[in-house]
């Protein structure tokens, strides 16, 4: 079992691009350096997107992991103020 302090969740189910990104985003704009966003998604190009676009943004992909099917958690760390 993982000992992570997950700061903020996003459910983004449903959504699709550019949605799913634009909201992952924001999401990480509105918690501090250093907090952890999980994000739960069901969009499989947002599940490869969504990493690749916050790594460009300066912050760390903690995972990618897909738990089902069809969906995926995403936990990012921010690492810069936006």
């Amino acid at each position: 079992m993982e000992d992570v302090r997950v700061d903020k969740h996003l459910d983004i189910r449903g959504e699709v691009c550019p949605y799913t990104l634009v909201k992952s985003k924001l999401a990480v704009e509105n918690i501090e350096v250093g907090q952890i966003l999980e994000i739960i998604l069901d969009y499989p190009e947002a599940a490869s997107s969504i990493p690749k676009a916050m790594l460009n943004y300066g912050h760390s992909v903690m995972k990618v992991e897909k738990i089902n099917p069809k969906e995926w958690i995403i936990r990012i760390r921010k690492e810069v103020e936006d």
